[in-house]
C-alpha cells in the first residue's frame, strides 16, 4: 500500500491524497497503479533499501592527507599562538559563523553550508577507509592494492544498486585513483566485498607543474581528467562493435561453463559496462571541457583540481549518481618544497596561504555557485572531507602533525540546512566538546539524503549481512 512519509498530504510515491481522490480509482488502475504493482514497488524498495531522497547525486571533495581544520573551518583566535597559528577568522554570510581569512569566496556561501566541527575516529593516521565506508577498521595505509574484503564505499553501493541495463556508470572518480601521488591505491573508494564491478570508473590524468602560477601563488598541478580508451578507432562503426560483442558472447558461453565456481555475472556486467562506455556519448561529453565557456573555466581555475571539479559538475549534470573529486599530490616533485598536498608537517601556514587555501577557495566556491545557478544544488549533495585533521600545537617546523581526534566535514546542497554549525571542538580544537560525530555518521547522512537506508544490508564474502552505513546515525541537526 501507499505509505505516508513526512508531509501529511503527500505519499512517498509523489502522489497527494487529493490527486488520488480527484483522479479516481478507475483512472489510477488504468495508469498502472494496480494493487499488485504497488505491492511490487514496495517490495523493491524493501529489498534495495531505496526510497525518494533529496539528493539525486553526490560529489565528495576529498582533501587527501589531513586538512588542518583549525586553519580552515574552526579557528581558535583566543588560543595561545602555538595553537591558533597565523591565520585570522573572517565573517561570513551567517552572523556569528567565521572561517579562515584565506577562504573569502567560500565565506560568501556559508549560508548554504553545514559545518560539522566534531568529527573524530580512531582508525589510524592516513586511513582513508573510514571516510568512504564509515568503517574504522585499521589498515596498512601503504599497501599498494586494497583488500577485496573491505566494506564497499558509498559510491560503490550506488553502483551496486544501479538499475539493470543502465549504461551510464553511477560511480566515477576524478582525476584518477586516490593515492596516485604515492603510486598507491588508497582503501575506501572501491567495491570491496561487493566486487570490482562496483569500483568507480576512474579517469586518467597526467599531472604536471604549473610553470607560471598566478601572482602571489605557488605552483599547482596542471592537467585535465580524461576517459581511457573511450573512443573508437576510425574504421570501427557501432555495427562492427556490436558484431564483435555478439561473437565475444558466444565464445564466453563456453568459458562460463568452465568458470562455474566463480561469479560469471560479475564478468558479464563488467564487459557490458565497458561496451556501454564506448557508446555512451553523455559520459564522453561530460569530460569535454571545450564545451564550457572561457568564463566558466576561469571561475573554476585552469589547474587539475579546477578542471576535475568542472568535470564533476558535468558528470552529475549528465546523470552520474556519485562522483569522487580527489585533491592529491606529493612533495618531491615540487622544487619549491611547497606541494599541493594536505600532509603539512612543515611550512603549514606558508603552504596553506600560497597553495592549498586559495586554490580550494576558488574552485569550491565556483562549484557551489555553478550548481546553484544551474538549479542543481538542491539535488546535489557536496561534501568536503579529509582522512583526518592536524595537531592543535604547531611543531618546530611551523607545521602540524597527524591528528584523528577532531576535525571538520562540510556539507552543502540537497536538503542540507544551510548556515548550520553542528558540534564543537574544545578551546584548542583538540577534541570534540559537543556532539561527537563518527565517520559512520557522515556516511549514514549521505545515504539518507540519497534515499538509501543506512541500515540496508549487503553481504560480505562469508555471506554475513553488513549495514552499508556501518551502524552510523544520521546527523539530523544539519538536515533541512
Amino acid at each position: 500500500m501507499l505509505r505516508v512519509l513526512g508531509n501529511p498530504t503527500r505519499f512517498c510515491d509523489g502522489i497527494t491524497r487529493r490527486d488520488a481522490l480527484t483522479v479516481g480509482a478507475s483512472t489510477l488502475l488504468g495508469a498502472g497503479l494496480t494493487l499488485p504493482n504497488l505491492l511490487a514497488a514496495e517490495e523493491r524498495r524493501a529489498v534495495t533499501g531505496q526510497r525518494p531522497g533529496a539528493a539525486k547525486s553526490v560529489i565528495i571533495v576529498y582533501l587527501h592527507g589531513g586538512a588542518p581544520t583549525q586553519d580552515m573551518w574552526d579557528l581558535k583566535p583566543a588560543a595561545p599562538p602555538e595553537i591558533r597559528g597565523e591565520f585570522k577568522p573572517i565573517s561570513t554570510t551567517v552572523p556569528g559563523v567565521q572561517i579562515c581569512e584565506h577562504l573569502p569566496h567560500t565565506a560568501k556561501w556559508v549560508h548554504k553550508l553545514a559545518i560539522v566541527r566534531s568529527v573524530n575516529h580512531r582508525a589510524g593516521c592516513h586511513n582513508t577507509l573510514p571516510s568512504f565506508t564509515g568503517s574504522e577498521q585499521p589498515v596498512d595505509v601503504n599497501e599498494p592494492i586494497p583488500k577485496d574484503g573491505y566494506p564497499p564505499g558509498m559510491g560503490a553501493v550506488c553502483e551496486h544498486l544501479k538499475p539493470a541495463g543502465t549504461d551510464l556508470p553511477h560511480y566515477v572518480a576524478v582525476p584518477t585513483v586516490l593515492g596516485w601521488g604515492f603510486n598507491l591505491d588508497r582503501p575506501g573508494p572501491h567495491g570491496g566485498f561487493l566486487g570490482k564491478r562496483c569500483d568507480p570508473l576512474w579517469s586518467l590524468a597526467d599531472p604536471k607543474i604549473d610553470p607560471k602560477p598566478p601572482a602571489g601563488r605557488r605552483p599547482m598541478w596542471l592537467g585535465t581528467p580524461r576517459l581511457a580508451d573511450a573512443t573508437l578507432a576510425p574504421d570501427m562503426t557501432i555495427d562492427r562493435l556490436d558484431t564483435r560483442r555478439t561473437l565475444l558472447e558466444q565464445l564466453d558461453a563456453e568459458q562460463r561453463r568452465v568458470e562455474s565456481t566463480a561469479n560469471p555475472s560479475q564478468y558479464d556486467r563488467t564487459r557490458q559496462r565497458a561496451f556501454g562506455l564506448l557508446t555512451a556519448s553523455k559520459l564522453k561529453d561530460a569530460f569535454d571541457l571545450s564545451k564550457e565557456s572561457p568564463r566558466t573555466r576561469d571561475r573554476y581555475g585552469h589547474h587539475l583540481f579546477g578542471n576535475s571539479a568542472l568535470v564533476a559538475r558535468r558528470l552529475v549534470e549528465a546523470g552520474v549518481r556519485f562522483v569522487d573529486l580527489y585533491w592529491d599530490g606529493y612533495s618531491y616533485r615540487f622544487p619549491t618544497g611547497l606541494d599541493p598536498y594536505w600532509d603539512t608537517h612543515s611550512k603549514n601556514f606558508e603552504q596553506m596561504k600560497q597553495v592549498n587555501l586559495p586554490y580550494l577557495d576558488q574552485t569550491y566556491a565556483a562549484l557551489i555557485s555553478d550548481l546553484h545557478d544551474r538549479g542543481l544544488l538542491d539535488e546535489t549533495l557536496v561534501v568536503v572531507m579529509s582522512d583526518m585533521g592536524r595537531t592543535p600545537r604547531v611543531n618546530g617546523a611551523a607545521g602540524r602533525d597527524h591528528w584523528t581526534f577532531c576535525y571538520s566535514v562540510v556539507f552543502a546542497g540537497a536538503g542540507v540546512r544551510g548556515g548550520t554549525v553542528c558540534g564543537a571542538s574544545d578551546a584548542q580544537a583538540a577534541y570534540a566538546k559537543d556532539r561527537p560525530v563518527r565517520p559512520a555518521d557522515i556516511c549514514a547522512t549521505v545515504y539518507q539524503q540519497l534515499g538509501i537506508d543506512p541500515d540496508m544490508p549487503v553481504y560480505d564474502k562469508a555471506n554475513r549481512p553488513v549495514a552499508v552505513g556501518q551502524g552510523g546515525e544520521v546527523i539530523r541537526e544539519i538536515i533541512g
